[in-house]
């Protein structure tokens, strides 16, 4: 990294640092000889010390100021060049310029009332490579985090909430929310082993249809069924689970799944969590909550209170500032079955409503991305905007917006994704809040600017570098490579 001087006798801080992320190397994670994007983009960081293990699960990615595992400042320490020792949120801490008044004012200083550090900024930055099935799981809002942290403290770390948005990296697999209650009603009676599990009222059927006319009826419904699942007894979840797999496995195996109730698909789906999780009662949400696909480039947004789990697949997760879990199946973890039955919102939709549209961001007028932002076809832009559409191909990435913003319904952040071309410069606006930067493809150069800050430039070579940029600083990408686009996910808040 280069910086300007200054005529002062203090320097200026930079306008933007490198700093080093943590990782996490939970049993679900790609292993290294799997491609783990979480693990090729650690190697990048030299500061990082990381040894790559091809048996290894790695899991996440860790940036941001988190208590659990902060990230640090590349050059903060006295012990030499390149060597990290301060975390992020001191840094930001001795230089409150950086994040904004504004950021401070509306989130806190970061620290609790006895001075301990809970984390300059609000937002939390990771990649995920999941190999296997997270837990079905929710999060508290910020009454219930509050009362679950000073009820379990071991357990809820902190008590904030945890709405989170994903965005894939590669084609994604989840379960996210209720599906509709008809189509839920539909599997109870259609699968036996479902059936005898939630052992459903006689009048279901009707009491779906009432609910279809008035939809303050459906949630109830909704709640008896998944309680009555959740609850189930561990004899009984055995039993049934053994029958199911066997059914699906040979249907399968013999190629005649098309005489089973359910599609193939749910059929082979059923099969690989009850190998990932024998026995689980988390098998059988595959007929209560919708599975989600997503392609490169797609995203969705989990809301507080609502159940999901991620089955495959890499992505870009930001979220609200917390590590609050509150888990019942698909885990070895402990599980906290009641209060996730107590706390789901109950909100029924179908799979493709799970999914957010991102927007343009357009950039300087003197970028010479410009012209891109600027379509005469205002349908093909909503078309290439929708959420059904993925990243654009290469070729169609030369003709569309190169940076994408994916903004969700909340305060503590928003997501930027650029994809520039070779030749391509891009200079995005200054945002007024305080924003992580991750190098996530190709090669090029970084330059971050400021009026009273050092401008700092960075060469973008192997990918998986991270940078922290100050508030009001104007960000400026170049792509330089022939063969690979560049690609960058930069979170940030700005109130």
């Amino acid at each position: 990294m280069t910086s300007s001087t200054s005529s002062s006798s203090r320097s200026p801080a930079p306008a933007a640092v490198q700093i080093v992320p943590g990782v996490q190397s939970y049993d679900w994670g790609l292993k290294g000889k799997q491609g783990s994007s979480v693990a090729r983009y650690a190697q990048a960081t030299d500061e990082l010390d990381f040894h790559l293990e091809q048996d290894k699960p790695y899991a996440e990615l860790w940036m941001g100021t988190h208590p659990t595992l902060p990230s640090k400042v590349v050059g903060s320490s006295s012990a030499g060049a390149g060597a990290s020792t301060e975390t992020l949120s001191s840094y930001l801490h001795a230089r409150p310029d950086l994040v904004s008044r504004s950021v401070f004012d509306r989130f806190g200083p970061g620290r609790d009332a006895h001075g301990r550090d809970t984390g300059v900024l609000p937002f939390l930055f990771k990649v995920l490579s999941i190999g296997k099935a997270l837990s079905i799981q929710a999060h508290p809002d910020k009454e219930l985090a509050q009362k679950l942290h000073k009820e379990k403290p071991d357990m809820y770390k902190d008590d904030n909430h945890k709405p989170e948005m994903a965005i894939a990296l590669s084609p994604f697999r989840g379960f996210c929310g209720f599906r509709p209650l008809p189509d839920i009603a539909g599997f109870v009676q259609d699968v036996p082993e479902l059936r005898t599990l939630v052992s459903p009222p006689e009048d279901l059927q009707e009491r779906v249809a009432d609910a279809a006319q008035d939809a303050s009826k459906a949630k109830p419904i909704l709640r008896e069924i998944f309680g009555s699942l959740m609850k189930a007894k561990k004899e009984d979840v055995d039993l049934q689970a053994e029958s199911i797999v066997a059914r699906y496995g040979a249907a399968l195996q013999n190629q005649n799944a098309e005489a089973l109730e359910v599609p193939a698909e749910l059929a082979q789906l059923v099969v690989t969590l009850n190998e990932q999780f024998p026995s689980d009662v988390g098998i059988f949400c595959t007929f209560i909550l919708n599975v989600v696909k997503l392609q490169t480039g797609q995203a969705m947004f989990l809301q507080a209170n609502e159940p999901h789990a991620y089955l495959s697949g890499e992505i870009i997760e930001c979220m609200a500032a917390s590590d609050n879990v509150v888990r019942a199946g698909l885990t070895p973890k402990a599980r906290d079955v009641d209060v996730l039955i107590d706390m789901l919102t109950y909100k029924a939709a179908k799979s493709e409503d799970q999914l957010m549209s991102p927007a343009p961001f357009p950039p300087l007028p003197s970028s010479s991305t410009y012209s891109l932002y600027q379509v005469d076809d205002p349908e093909s832009r909503t078309d290439a905007l929708s959420p059904a559409a993925g990243m654009p191909s290469s070729q169609q990435a030369g003709k569309s917006p190169p940076t994408l913003l994916y903004d969700p319904p909340i305060d503590e952040f928003a997501v930027l994704l650029t994809r520039l071309r070779k030749g391509q410069t891009e200079q995005q606006r200054p945002i007024q809040g305080p924003s992580i930067l991750l190098h996530a493809g190709g090669q090029g150069s970084l330059s971050v600017s400021h009026p009273q800050l050092a401008t700092a430039d960075f060469e973008l070579g192997n990918p998986g570098r991270v940078y922290f940029v100050a508030a009001g600083a104007q960000v400026t990408l170049s792509s330089r490579h022939a063969d690979d686009d560049l690609l960058t996910v930069r979170a940030f808040v700005e109130v």
